[in-house]
């Protein structure tokens, strides 16, 4: 469904066609490389981000919490890292929407997708291990200001409300 162009009205045909011709399991093909995606990442990017923000605490032992310009490099690394190390996994994830685009396509409903490792070792085996990180630099470019906007909002967000609700505390009758 993602490979091509739908209107709205589109959307259910095209959901009741991929149940008939593959079950309800149909809704979710796609969902296990997007998992090996997104649950390392997730797990790599919180782990690096908290690394660095001890480490920037510990050398500038008079604050507290970081600046903004800090979680924002902060945020910036850990994403780019998180990118790098989870981007085979988001090769799989393209490969198999292609996959699923070209069975579509041809209207070939009973044949199978490849399984994730099926690609890993397809794509390992004819274009080796740089075939795995096609794309990285992109991704990266993407991936590390989102991840810095993101940390570096949530945390001013933090920051301020925080404020906000040490300041109403102060505030209330005692």
């Amino acid at each position: 469904m993602q490979s091509k162009v739908l209107r709205y009205s589109e959307i259910a045909e095209s959901v009741r066609i991929a149940v008939q011709h593959g079950g309800v399991l149909a809704l979710w093909k796609g969902w296990a490389p997007s998992v090996l995606r997104d649950v390392p990442f997730s797990v790599i990017y919180w782990f690096h981000y908290e690394l660095f923000k001890a480490r920037l605490l510990q050398q500038y032992s008079s604050q507290k919490e970081l600046t903004f310009p800090q979680s924002f490099a902060c945020g910036a690394c850990a994403g780019a890292i998180s990118a790098v190390l989870t981007t085979p996994f988001d090769v799989v994830k393209t490969h198999r929407q292609i996959e699923l685009g070209e069975l579509e396509s041809l209207g070939d409903h009973h044949r199978r997708l490849s399984s994730t490792w099926k690609i890993i070792s397809r794509l390992y085996r004819t274009e080796g291990v740089t075939a795995l990180f096609t794309g990285l630099s992109p991704r990266i470019i993407k991936v590390a200001p989102a991840c810095a906007i993101m940390i570096s909002s949530f945390e001013y967000g933090k920051r301020l409300f925080h404020a906000y609700n040490n300041d109403v505390e102060l505030e209330a009758p005692s």
